[in-house]
């Protein structure tokens, strides 16, 4: 079993819920290495999040922003923590309920992720922010090299 780990950085985006599979895996050429194995992504925020669903459909992560923002209101009265801005508070919670994390299996040097799924980062701050992930893979490598 092979270990390997390496912080990445997402482009900028604002507020929203956003696919970004590809600009993972652009990131990660190590992964073709991997035979089999699981693939862990965290990222290093308070404000933003990750979960994996719906990659075709657009639609889907408009309806998750527009859920999670009459799930998590902004200005509501009983937030103390209000001085980064009406948005700051309401994003903290918002990536306390999705969290911080997904795993993924690994099969021939490619997520194995189902037909319809991708990996979202969920934006939770109004500005748009770079994010940074740490990626670790763990798994069987081509010649255990």
């Amino acid at each position: 079993m092979t270990w390997f780990q390496k912080e990445i950085t997402l482009s900028p985006k604002g507020r929203g819920f956003h696919l970004v599979t590809a600009e993972i895996v652009q990131q990660l050429p190590e992964l073709r290495d991997y035979t089999v194995g699981l693939a862990h992504v965290f990222i290093q925020h308070t404000s933003a999040s990750l979960t994996l669903n719906e990659n075709a459909d657009p639609t889907v992560r408009q309806d998750f922003e527009s859920h999670f923002n009459k799930l998590v209101p902004e200005n509501a009265p009983y937030y103390i923590h209000t001085y980064e801005g009406p948005d700051d508070m309401p994003a903290h919670l918002k990536a306390a309920l999705l969290g911080a994390s997904v795993t993924i299996p690994i099969k021939n040097g490619r997520l194995h992720l189902g037909t319809w799924q991708g990996i979202y980062l969920c934006e939770h701050r109004d500005r748009a922010h770079s994010r940074r992930l740490v990626v670790t893979l763990n798994g069987e490598v081509k010649n255990d090299a």
